[in-house]
């Protein structure tokens, strides 16, 4: 378990009007977390203007000792404590060794599907991600005039399909089969 990295998925429902207050904040963490021991890389997923206030954040670390170490830290512990009063609800997150976190839903709390269901789920909605994407991307890449390159287009290929597993179809997809994948 440890050698298979771990993920901190976060999250912040901000105050309205604190956005831009947020957004400075992040700028002051996310290089502190960058030069943790064992950070890997992190995503931002903001939220639609005039719409929704929630940040997501997603953090990697090379294993679940070096997340906890950053997350328990007193370096983070004095940012949230900083930034807890634009939180319209306090900073939540939870931590999942490997891709665990593609498989939590709110409803089912820390409960995690056995491997072999994670597998048969995550292959089974790959699989259609990665004949669907480069029949759509490659013709449009080719559309805008950029050249054919085997790398780059196997780049952008694999991050729309990463992209589509992380925020759109797992969270729908294990909604679906949530029956079979918790049983």
């Amino acid at each position: 378990m440890e050698n298979q990295g771990a993920s901190v998925v976060i999250t912040h429902h901000i105050l309205d009007g604190k956005q831009k207050e947020y957004e400075n904040w992040l700028k002051e963490i996310v290089p502190l977390t960058k030069h943790s021991e064992g950070f890997i890389d992190h995503q931002i997923v903001r939220p639609i203007p005039d719409l929704t206030f929630v940040y997501t954040v997603i953090i990697r670390f090379d294993t679940i000792t070096n997340l906890k170490k950053w997350m328990e830290s007193n370096s983070r512990k004095n940012l949230i404590e900083k930034a807890t009063p634009l939180f319209r609800k306090n900073d939540k997150y939870q931590i999942k060794s490997g891709l665990d976190f593609l498989f939590n839903t709110e409803n089912e709390g820390n409960k995690v599907p056995v491997r072999w269901k994670q597998f048969l789920a995550t292959w089974s909605a790959i699989y259609p991600l990665s004949i669907m994407i480069p029949l759509i991307l490659i013709p449009l890449l080719r559309f805008l005039k950029i050249p054919a390159n085997h790398y780059f287009d196997a780049l952008i290929n694999s991050g729309i399909v990463v992209f589509m597993m992380v925020f759109v179809v797992m969270p729908n997809y294990t909604k679906l089969i949530k029956k079979w994948l918790y049983k």
